[in-house]
């Protein structure tokens, strides 16, 4: 069964295949290489690790690369990837879709319901829409703090959200760790800060914060997060697309692991210990 939906970069999933190299079908090759890709968010970073110790499990040399969203995509067009984590569809990464590339798997969303949006602290009681920050422009230095430029949401926070509010506001990109370091520090000092963050996120779990109101949804609607592969991979390795169909996360299930993953600092423990936790959840993914 084939969302409606295709992915862009022509061709994100029509590249040369290179799974086991000799272009035999099946997963009669225990053994194989495998690539996984992903993205430097902390989901990212941990389910790729989790699937890394998964498939090194089941016999395969498994290589990971940390890539910038377009990199990935790329990455997987080109068949340097073979997997990758992970796609946020249909709106955030909208803009890596055409109308003549290929159907995703429905059966790929490993997570359902995203969110993400401008977010400060709860004791920043006064401001509850993005536009109220304008009442803030003194306190936050006419800065909200992002992550790195190549992120989805940092394009639509300065080319859409900025000029659509009125914003008197420039967004200063960095990266996830140095977005969550300066919120740390301001929530530290009860001062005001605001970030571009996104759900899933273990911040959620363990600070007060809160999502500005989007009262004409520019951000857009939720989002459900999916793997990526490239094409052929269903052919020659059809165990491991099982496997990763059979994915998927819970709220809960989800916000365990990366509250593991913050409090072990350590994306492979937090995977192994998750799975430990889990074995019954993981079970039901590799039948």
């Amino acid at each position: 069964m084939n969302k409606t939906f295709s992915i862009g970069l022509v061709g994100l999933l029509t590249m040369t295949a290179c799974g086991n190299g000799n272009g035999e079908e099946g997963n009669d090759e225990i053994g194989d290489s495998i690539q996984i890709g992903y993205t430097n968010y902390a989901e990212n970073t941990v389910v790729s690790a989790m699937w890394a110790q998964l498939l090194e499990e089941q016999g395969y040399d498994v290589t990971r690369s940390s890539l910038e969203k377009a990199a990935l995509y790329e990455g997987v067009e080109t068949g340097d990837v073979d997997i990758g984590f992970s796609a946020w569809l249909p709106f955030t990464d909208d803009h890596f879709v055409s109308d003549d590339a290929h159907d995703v798997q429905e059966e790929g969303a490993f997570y359902e319901g995203t969110e993400l949006g401008i977010a400060v602290p709860s004791y920043m009681e006064d401001v509850e829409t993005i536009a109220d920050l304008n009442d803030y422009v003194d306190e936050l230095d006419g800065t909200i703090i992002g992550i790195d430029p190549g992120a989805a949401i940092s394009s639509t926070t300065e080319e859409e959200i900025i000029p659509y509010y009125d914003l008197e506001f420039t967004l200063q990109t960095s990266s996830e760790q140095g977005m969550l370091s300066a919120f740390d520090s301001a929530y530290a000092e009860e001062e005001p800060i605001a970030v571009t963050l996104w759900s899933p996120h273990w911040t959620f779990g363990n600070y007060d914060i809160k999502y500005l109101g989007d009262p004409d949804n520019v951000y857009g609607d939720d989002d459900d997060i999916y793997y990526i592969a490239r094409h052929g991979l269903a052919e020659e390795e059809s165990q491991i697309i099982e496997w990763l169909n059979n994915l998927h996360f819970t709220d809960d299930q989800l916000s365990e692991l990366l509250t593991l993953q913050n409090e072990l600092e350590d994306d492979d423990e937090a995977a192994q210990q998750w799975m430990e936790n889990n074995q019954e959840v993981v079970d039901e993914w590799l039948e």
